[in-house]
């Protein structure tokens, strides 16, 4: 046996001691994700054949044994256990691992480490890439051996007792892509050499003892996308040339920081998160934040700011926390924040504010938003406390003044009651010519009836048929009046009486808007000719169709075959990312999918994708009401192949529920397979299928359709051309080929090495793909943190990160 899966189970006890004894030819063994628990065996030194040793995320305790005679070894991660008891020789295992000259990975985090790094660490392999000890009780400084390891592409030390000064050395891991120093306690100044590190995509320093300014050198850096120095005690100015057009995230908050936000913070229009809060910044804040158009947190309290809130910030349309609290703003609230119809948050609190506060948008919602400490304030909702914005007239401009108002304001009054009449006449006489459908926008839900769906559907007919899944079927049809096409789904009731409650569910899930979620226009809940009962919700219409038949045309039925292109892909993927941490994380009341796929993405004129379907599981539920703070839900849970393992065991409906889907969604997009595929049976799935086969037959699984000579032509800008066939690799492997016209052969070299930013590329969201769709419900991804790595991810293939 050479190859040995256990991971992702619910397997408990101790490892065979002679495990490594009657194994002995093994390459691959991972038993990751489980309950194990005892020690590791040492026997597994007589595994000599071992590639992938993967142990982590388990309960083992005591040493790691010796591991020196694993000459083959590659890929080492027991993270995430309880190994170690913060002894001195709990690091001692790091000595016979310099007898792996082909180490590449390394990841020990999350244990119960304890002692300082030693010397040896220096001997491990100079092909190590990857190296994790982040989260154990590491003390001491850093060994100066620690700077032969110059092939380091990621090396993170965080959450562990570390002290002295940063070593200049780490300016010399040219490769280096990610540094996370956080949480521990490093002195002294930032060493102006980490400048040098021009491939840095991450750097977090935040969490230690820092002194001295951000360091000059920090402009050469050519792919930094988040840089977080937060929680030091820094001082002097933002140097200007940090704020790069690829910079994803900057955290500069709670130092000592002076002067002003530069104007040049508008450079870094990719950027959604900026924290420069508790500092003590001062001046205004710049107008050039709107070039910021990517932003979604935005915190600049604690500081000094002056002047007027500019209005250019209601150009951030995705902004979501805006927090200015405890500055010495003054002037107006412009009203024009009341058009940020994703704001979650506002803190205008404790400032010079004054004059009447809006009550449209967010400021309906006095949850939501703070404005205390302002006490020239007055008006808005009445939640708020303030006091009224009364109309004052100055004594010293006599009577005649005030006659002078009193006339204009009878005379407007008069004006407005005369168009007040008129408006009422005209909607009179328009409402007695219009169908039951066409109700004044005031109403909360404008509802259409049975015969109208009837009539603009064609009778249901097969002709204007264009779709149907688990909750229902889609037509597509012309709205009266409005002429303008929508998408008309009528619903499968799982039994009568399905919420009861329908039209009024329907119009809180109508208020739900978010650039990448279908909009719901209005509903329908009747009877039809037959007198069964009837409910359906029209859609705003997508033009381009479903993703589901972009990936997987149907040319026997007339489908064009068509293709997406890898950042058509990408996009698609950031897209329904966002869709899902919205419902997940920004709705009032957690909404869960419970049935992600492709077909329930669709694309609009744009190749925008959005997400049908979302609510409707709780919508068809009979006991649910959306009102309720739960996410639970009954009923259906999905489809077969993208429906959590969970729920078939009789597990809730929950937000890791759905990113399950996503994961499993994502895998489909890239490999071009689906998970209903005739080769995938038993335990043997579509994640199983990539997990096997990356890193190194990433070539062998991708979609043909990514691959194709006019396709990296036009995304990755490739210089090399050469004709490839895919060939069998292994019995797991299965590969569409020969489906390609000969004009789209596959762009790849003799050796099976396709361009490298497209390679990393893939990688990294198949990677995404696999850690959304493992087992165990609580060790998948959230999707926040599954939207910020895919951002990532495509600036890096634009050529902001990942070297071409």
């Amino acid at each position: 046996m050479s190859i040995l899966l256990t991971d992702d189970n619910r397997l408990v006890g101790t490892l065979p001691p002679n495990i490594g004894l009657t194994l002995p030819n093994l390459q691959f063994l991972a038993m990751s994700r489980n309950k194990f628990s005892g020690p590791i065996p040492v026997s597994l030194s007589n595994s000599s054949q071992l590639e992938k040793l993967l142990l982590y995320r388990n309960n083992f305790v005591g040493q790691v044994p010796n591991l020196g005679n694993l000459l083959h070894l590659r890929w080492l991660a027991f993270h995430a256990n309880n190994l170690g008891n913060n002894s001195s020789k709990d690091l001692d295992f790091l000595d016979s691992l310099g007898n792996c000259p082909k180490l590449e990975i390394l990841y020990f985090s999350e244990n119960h480490f304890g002692g300082s790094l030693p010397n040896s660490i220096g001997n491990l392999s100079m092909q190590l890439t990857q190296l994790d000890v982040a989260g154990n009780q590491i003390s001491g400084i850093l060994p100066a051996a620690l700077e032969n390891l110059t092939n380091l592409t990621f090396l993170s030390m965080t959450q562990n007792l570390l002290t002295g000064s940063i070593p200049t050395y780490f300016g010399e891991f040219q490769n280096l892509e990610g540094l996370s120093l956080d949480g521990n306690r490093f002195l002294g100044l930032i060493p102006s050499s980490i400048g040098n590190l021009t491939r840095l995509v991450t750097l977090n320093l935040s969490q230690n003892k820092l002194e001295g300014s951000i360091p000059s050198s920090f402009g050469n850096f050519k792919s930094l996308q988040e840089l977080d120095i937060s929680e030091n005690s820094l001082i002097g100015a933002i140097p200007i040339n940090i704020l790069s057009s690829q910079l994803l995230v900057l955290n500069l908050s709670q130092n000592s920081l002076t002067g002003t936000l530069p104007v040049e913070v508008g450079n870094s229009r990719n950027i959604y998160r900026l924290d420069v809060s508790k500092n003590n910044f001062s001046g205004e804040i710049p107008r050039t934040l709107a070039n910021c158009l990517s932003l979604e947190y935005l915190y600049l309290q604690g500081n000094s700011f002056q002047g007027n809130l500019p209005p250019s910030l209601a150009s951030l349309k995705g902004l979501q926390y805006l927090d200015l609290s405890q500055n010495n703003l003054s002037g107006m609230i412009p009203n024009d924040l009341q058009e940020l119809s994703v704001l979650l948050y506002l803190n205008l609190s404790f400032n010079n504010l004054a004059g009447e506060v809006p009550t449209e948008g967010i400021f309906r919602d006095a949850s939501r938003v703070s404005v205390a400490g302002n006490k020239e304030l007055c008006g808005g909702v009445p939640d708020l406390q303030l006091q009224p914005c009364d109309i004052k007239v100055e004594k010293k401009r006599g009577k005649s003044h005030a006659f002078k108002i009193a006339i204009i304001i009878s005379s407007g009054i008069f004006s407005l009651t005369i168009i007040s009449c008129c408006l009422v006449l005209y909607r009179r006489r328009k409402s007695e010519k219009k169908l039951t459908s066409t109700h004044s926008k005031s109403d909360p839900l404008s509802k259409v009836s049975y015969r109208e769906l009837y009539q603009l559907t064609g009778g249901f007919s097969q002709n204007n048929l264009i779709g149907s899944g688990g909750f229902g079927s889609v037509y597509r049809g012309i709205l009266p009046h409005e002429e303008r096409m929508v998408a008309v789904k009528i619903l499968k009731l799982q039994q009568k009486g399905a919420s009861k409650s329908f039209m009024a569910e329907c119009n809180v899930l109508r208020n739900i808007r978010h650039r990448n979620l279908v909009k719901i226009l209005t509903c329908c809940s009747s009877v039809d000719y037959s007198g069964n009962e009837f409910k359906a919700i029209i859609y705003e219409y997508m033009p381009n169709g479903s993703l589901e038949k972009w990936l997987h045309p149907d040319i026997d039925n007339g489908n064009l075959s068509r293709n997406l292109n890898l950042l058509q892909r990408l996009n698609a993927a950031i897209d329904v990312a966002s869709a899902l941490h919205y419902l997940h994380d920004h709705c009032e009341t957690p909404i869960v999918h419970c049935d992600l796929k492709p077909s329930n993405v669709l694309l609009d004129d744009d190749m925008i994708a959005h997400v049908s379907d979302f609510g409707l599981a709780r919508l068809l539920s009979p006991t649910n009401h959306l009102s309720h703070h739960q996410t639970s839900t009954t009923g259906i849970k999905g489809s077969v192949g993208y429906a959590a393992p969970e729920y078939g065991m009789g597990g809730e409906a929950s937000t890791q529920g759905d990113v399950y889907s996503y994961g499993i969604f994502v895998l489909e997009m890239f490999t071009g397979k689906k998970p209903t595929d005739e080769n995938f049976e038993d335990s043997f799935n579509l994640h199983n299928f990539v997990k096997i086969a990356l890193p190194e037959k990433l070539v062998q699984i991708v979609s043909p359709k990514l691959l194709t000579r006019r396709e990296v032509d036009e995304i990755a800008a490739s210089t090399k051309e050469d004709n490839y066939k895919y060939n069998d690799h292994d019995n797991d492997i299965e590969e569409e080929e020969e489906e390609e016209k000969e004009e789209e052969k596959s762009y790849v070299g003799e050796e099976s090495q396709m361009n490298p930013n497209v390679q990393k590329c893939l990688l990294s969201v198949l990677q995404i793909g696999l850690a959304c769709s493992l087992e165990p419900p609580k060790e998948r991804m959230n999707m926040e943190d599954v939207t910020r790595q895919l951002h990532r991810i495509k600036n890096a293939f634009l050529g902001f990160g990942f070297s071409r």
